[in-house]
């Protein structure tokens, strides 16, 4: 006694398997893109922080100690008085 395989029942799995296949293929979709939001917001925040030191920066920039600094720093300018010193390790 062979069962006649019925082409309803063979249309019936196809759906449910292309059901399944379509299912989980969302699933790794989202979930690549949840890993993409999560990576960007550690680079928000990433550029965030180096946002908020060149802010910091520039209000240090302008005033008057800052430029002092520099001028010492860069230019080797020293106060009247001052021994200057010359490091060459570098």
């Amino acid at each position: 006694m062979k069962k006649k395989i019925k082409f309803k029942n063979v249309i019936l799995l196809f759906i449910i398997f292309y059901a399944c296949y379509v299912f989980v293929n969302q699933q790794i979709t989202m979930y690549k893109i949840k890993q993409q939001i999560s990576q960007k917001n550690l680079e928000e925040l990433k550029v965030k922080d180096q946002n908020k030191k060149l802010q910091d920066e520039v209000k240090m920039s302008k005033s008057d100690m800052y430029i002092e600094k520099l001028a010492r720093e860069r230019l080797g300018l020293i106060k009247p008085g001052e021994t200057p010193v010359i490091n060459t390790k570098r």
